[in-house]
């Protein structure tokens, strides 16, 4: 599940290194969070670190955790954390911590997209803080040590070969999973939803705050739901934005599954795009009609599998499964329509090389690349399923879901992982005080609207959910839409909750 296309977060984290005399130390909220705890909390050191584009006041710093919480003294490891702070102390309401989307999103990067935004709308009165989840970024990370031909997002995502045959996804996803085993280690199989709930905490702790308010988006709307879960006490104001499914027998193979739902949610919104007479004036419009748009994806598809097209990148040809890829990609945002629009162009002229998208023309770095395995493979036990049934699934799955081409119910490398998960996934329930806000687009490609039912099932009398009738992933302050952008802040900086579940027209 993935706020955006590609995992774009999954940067390094390349902060300013500020001179010593510019530090600024937490030890004293530090100090006073150890002694509610009777623990030592870890203190920060503050240097500058703003990002191009982002607030001038954005601070780092590295906050240790335990690499087991099991045995808390023994190895650390480092975690990068950042912070905006409030421009109206006297105002203060606390600590707002931006949770990134994923597996492999940056907090660090979001907060510097977002804190702008975030800081008009909530009018100074939060610090805005985030943290890269460990294996991203800044944060201490681990490798697989994989080829690069194992590395690209058309091989991480299991996408099968023409035709719907599995051969190669499962040699490539066996030999990952060895490779993991054998590269990875401790620092690889500490990468869970449990432990960054756990290092958020922790990061609560050496902010020294009671309790902290969240803004999650798409994965990150699941580890808010775990904190929410395992540290009820010290949540304040909640948000959760683009929720998936939080059935803890599945997890993220049930969000996989969940894709062929949300790209037939979604692509009507891009069809209605691409045949709009306004496109001609771009040369964009793909069909006379919508209901065009759809077959004449999946034939340019289909021709790519048996003749890929030489791109612009050497060696790196268009596949189908990089069109198909590139779709899914686009679906996220509205924003994205015509890059993928123009792609389709390009691949229909026999004289004009395409250009890959950027997300498809270079393979993920080691470190990105064990992040996303890792957390979705440590999680939750995956079925040792016989090739045969993932081939009959994926069989069948291509008839039912074209547009995702069997992709969602295909073999992983978590078929093949060598370690179980250390603890069971975290059960949500609707235990826990009633603070939470869920806000959710109606067509989302990633996290499906019938997938946020289930989480909302699932919090019951805890949440309220704002249901906004537009199509996209990551609703505030990502789609445009008034109503529901009013309604978190409003929640955000007054407490003010619908009463009941509520509804944004588009």
């Amino acid at each position: 599940m993935t706020t955006y296309p590609r995992k774009a977060l999954l940067l390094a984290l390349s902060a300013a290194t500020a001179a010593t005399g510019l530090a600024v130390t937490t030890a004293a909220t530090a100090a006073t969070a150890a002694a509610r705890s009777g623990a030592a909390a870890p203190a920060l050191t503050w240097h500058p670190c703003a990002k191009p584009g982002g607030p001038a006041t954005q601070e780092c710093a590295e906050l240790p955790v335990p690499l087991d919480y099991a045995d808390p003294g023994g190895r650390q490891i480092t975690v990068a954390v950042s912070r905006i702070p409030g421009e109206r102390p006297r105002a203060r309401r606390g600590s707002l911590i931006v949770i990134p989307g994923g597996p492999g999103g940056s907090g660090v990067q979001r907060l510097a997209q977002k804190g702008a935004a975030l800081q008009r709308e909530l009018g100074g009165a939060y610090d805005l803080v985030a943290l890269d989840p460990r294996g991203v970024g800044g944060s201490t990370t681990a490798s697989c040590e994989l080829a690069p031909e194992d590395r690209y997002l058309t091989s991480l995502r299991s996408w099968p070969g023409p035709d719907g045959e599995i051969t190669e996804n499962a040699a490539r996803s066996r030999r990952t999973a060895e490779a993991c085993a054998r590269s990875g280690g401790p620092v690889l199989r500490s990468f869970t939803t449990a432990n960054q709930a756990r290092d958020i905490d922790r990061f609560r702790e050496a902010l020294g705050e009671r309790k902290l308010s969240a803004w999650g988006v798409s994965y990150g709307a699941y580890v808010g739901a775990v904190y929410a879960q395992k540290f009820p006490r010290r949540t304040d104001r909640w948000v959760l934005d683009s929720s998936g499914d939080p059935d803890p027998q599945r997890v993220a193979r049930g969000w996989l599954a969940n894709m062929a739902r949300g790209a037939e949610d979604r692509f009507p919104d891009f069809a209605a795009w691409a045949a709009h007479p306004d496109r001609d004036r771009d040369g964009l419009r793909l069909a006379a009609t919508p209901q065009e748009v759809e077959p004449l994806v999946l034939a340019l598809a289909a021709s790519l599998d048996r003749a890929p097209r030489e791109s612009t990148t050497p060696g790196l040809p268009l596949t189908g499964n990089g069109l198909r890829q590139s779709l899914q990609n686009a679906l996220y945002s509205d924003s994205a329509f015509a890059s993928f629009a123009r792609l389709v162009k390009a691949a229909q002229d026999p004289a004009v090389a395409p250009a890959l998208p950027p997300e498809l023309a270079q393979p993920f770095s080691n470190e990105d690349a064990a992040l996303m395995v890792g957390v979705i493979c440590n999680d939750v036990a995956w079925p040792r399923t016989p090739m045969a049934e993932y081939q009959r699934a994926v069989d069948a799955d291509r008839t039912r879901h074209p547009l995702t081409a069997g992709l969602p119910v295909n073999v992983l490398p978590c078929s093949f992982w060598k370690t179980a998960p250390a603890e069971q996934p975290t059960r949500i329930t609707d235990e826990g005080p009633s603070d939470i806000l869920m806000i959710q687009s109606r067509r989302d490609p990633a996290t499906p609207y019938s997938g946020a039912l289930k989480m909302r099932e699932a919090l019951g009398g805890r949440a309220r959910l704002v249901t906004v009738e537009r199509g996209g992933h990551g609703v505030y302050l990502g789609n445009g839409n008034a109503c529901g952008d009013r309604t978190v802040t409003a929640f955000l900086t007054t407490g003010e909750r619908p009463a009941h579940d509520a509804y944004c027209a588009d």
